[in-house]
Parts: structure tokens; C-alpha cells; sequence
């Protein structure tokens, strides 16, 4: 009985070495995931789960999932994203609306960062009486909207790029990386939320990239891609004031670029003086 007990412990060893052995680059980090089952932990493995990149070992009784992936094919971040897109909230992100909604009702934690919501807006009330119940329970302004930072800065790098002034554009750009930054997900809609988490990464890649270069040429073309990006995000959010999807055919060695703009007036932010007014209006977000 005793060399049974061993011979499994043995076995026990050489399984998780060669589990590990799959993965290179092995980092591991314990990371709370909500969750309450059985279930949960199947879904938060599987989410977590690409072969011989990434695997997650959530408990139960702790809430707490050991993440291990490979360094150089992924991260902890791009893993957390893809478990909250399954529907289980985590430290770096909240869950979509939809996705936990999907859940089994066995699956369905508290939300601890909705709740937190909630008792702020209850506290806000009791410190400050009835007027504050009336702002509590009016409906969102377009000023409320969290995603109105992020359009404004992106607007203001917009405009310095029509003016062609590099030092000016990579200047703004820091207060575009600031609002990116600061984005509350547990405020944003469960579509705005979704692609949130889809374009986040690539918004910060771009902004970062314009703001630390004062190459008009280079901040341009982290433009584009930042601003296909702005338009889906701001796609879903569905707009109180009209934002202006617009299209120059001669950016990019002919290929094409396209911006957003506050205003239905094309002033073109790759080609400025130069071609001011090539470019149309090709949609009309709001």
C-alpha cells in the first residue's frame, strides 16, 4: 500500500513536469477570478487554456486562479481578458454584461465592482440628501459619458495633426494615453464594454507611439490605425453629439486613411495645408 501511495505521488510529479515541460518561458502568477463552482473552474480553465502557451489552475475555496504562460508568446493581461470575456470578473478586468449573463445560474457570483457601484452612488445620497438622489436617479448626460475624455483628447491630436505641427501633436497625445488610461469599464455599456477590451491594447499602442515621436510622417501613421480603432469604439457607444467618419483617398500611398471629426467640414489631418479639403464624409455616427 505504501509503494502504491509512492508510485502515485511519483506519477503526480511527472505530470505536472510535464506539464509545465509544454510551455517555455514559464511564468506563473496567482490572480483572483470570481467564480462560485464546478462549472466556473471548467470555464475559467478553458478561457484561460491554448496549448503550449497558457493554462490557468483555478480553487475554488480561494478564488484564486495560478495563471502559467509563456512570456514570449503571451500575457498575463491578454489571459485575464479572454477569462473575462467568458463571463468571470478578475483584477484586470470586469466581465461584459452579456457574457456573464450567459452564465449558468450555478455560475452566478456577486459582482463585487457593480455592487461597489451601487453603494456609492446610496452613500453619495445619504452624505448629501435629496438633491443628490435627484442626480442619482437622472439619466447619464452626454458629459457622464466615459468614453467623452478619450474623444475629446483623440479630437485635440486630430486638429494638431491638421495644423501639420509635430511638437504639438506628440504634446496632446500625452493627455489621449492619460484618458485611455483612466476609462472605468464598470461604466461602459455591455457592447462599448466588449469592444473596449478588444482595441484597448492597440489604442495605447498607437497613442504612446505619436506622443513619443514629433514625426509628423510616423505620428500619422499611427493615426490610421488608431482611428479604425476610435470608430469601433465609438461605433458602440452610440453618440449624443454626431461624430463624422471621413475618408481621404490619397493617404497612405494611395490606400487610404480615415478619422473622426467633430464637425462635418473635412479638414484633413494627414495632408494639412497641403490637401486641406480632400477627403468626404462616409458616416454619421450619433
Amino acid at each position: 500500500m505504501k509503494s502504491m501511495k509512492i508510485l502515485m505521488a511519483i506519477l503526480l510529479l511527472l505530470s505536472t513536469t510535464l506539464s509545465y515541460a509544454e510551455i517555455k518561458n514559464v511564468t506563473t502568477e496567482n490572480v483572483e477570478v470570481a467564480g462560485k463552482c464546478a462549472q466556473c473552474k471548467q470555464g475559467i480553465e478553458a478561457a484561460a487554456f491554448e496549448k503550449n502557451i497558457s493554462k490557468a489552475d483555478w480553487d475554488k475555496e480561494t478564488k484564486v486562479a495560478a495563471v502559467t504562460y509563456d512570456s514570449k508568446k503571451t500575457s498575463l493581461d491578454a489571459i485575464l481578458k479572454k477569462i473575462a470575456l467568458a463571463g468571470y470578473d478578475n483584477k484586470a478586468y470586469l466581465a461584459p454584461d452579456d457574457a456573464y449573463a450567459k452564465l449558468e445560474e450555478c455560475c452566478r457570483y456577486e459582482r463585487i465592482g457593480k455592487n461597489q457601484l451601487v453603494a456609492e452612488k446610496k452613500t453619495t445620497v445619504h452624505e448629501h440628501g435629496a438633491a443628490s438622489m435627484e442626480t442619482a436617479t437622472k439619466p447619464a448626460s452626454a458629459d457622464a459619458d466615459p468614453l467623452k475624455p478619450v474623444l475629446d483628447a483623440y479630437y485635440a491630436v486630430k486638429d494638431a495633426l491638421v495644423s501639420s505641427d509635430g511638437n504639438a501633436t506628440s504634446a496632446i497625445a500625452t493627455s489621449l494615453v492619460k484618458a485611455l488610461k483612466t476609462v472605468k469599464m464598470d461604466e461602459l455599456g455591455s457592447e462599448q464594454h466588449m469592444v473596449w477590451m478588444k482595441v484597448m491594447k492597440d489604442l495605447n499602442f498607437d497613442a504612446e507611439h505619436i506622443e513619443e515621436t514629433k514625426d509628423l510622417s510616423h505620428q500619422r501613421d499611427h493615426f490610421s490605425s488608431l482611428s479604425e480603432n476610435m470608430y469601433k469604439l465609438i461605433k458602440s457607444a452610440k453618440p449624443a453629439q454626431a461624430v463624422y467618419y471621413q475618408h481621404c483617398p490619397m493617404a497612405k500611398e494611395g490606400k487610404g486613411a480615415n478619422w473622426l471629426s467633430q464637425v462635418s467640414e473635412i479638414k484633413n489631418p494627414y495632408y494639412g495645408a497641403q490637401m486641406l479639403n480632400c477627403g468626404k464624409t462616409t458616416e454619421t455616427l450619433k
